[in-house]
């Protein structure tokens, strides 16, 4: 599930990038109002304004959406790895036996 999202939330960052810099800025509406507006006819009258924000609109939404799930994993596996429960439950090494002292051989008398 954690890949999954990943490989969405890095989608969704391109497709946002990639549509932003399609975007034209505020400066290029005075060029329109001297000859320049066919290129807004692609789009339909109102031109490509109301499609592109409302879709940069809709993958900003679902980039913060993944951003938060990430979040959330990266704190669950945190939390998880330095858990108490995690200690208790590894495997504990098998204890030493004392080991006994060589003893003096016994003499014969």
């Amino acid at each position: 599930m954690h890949t999954f999202v990943l490989v969405v939330h890095i989608i969704l960052a391109v497709l946002m990038i990639v549509l932003i810099l399609v975007q034209h800025g505020k400066g290029a509406d005075a060029g329109a109002s001297f000859g320049g507006g066919g290129a807004a006819t692609v789009f339909g009258a109102s031109g490509s304004g109301n499609f592109m924000t409302r879709l940069t609109a809709i993958l900003t939404a679902l980039f913060f959406v993944t951003s938060l799930t990430l979040a959330v994993f990266a704190k669950k596996q945190t939390t998880d790895a330095y858990s108490l429960n995690a200690i208790s439950s590894a495997p504990t090494a098998p204890a030493k036996t004392a080991e006994t002292s060589p003893t003096a051989p016994k003499s014969s008398e």
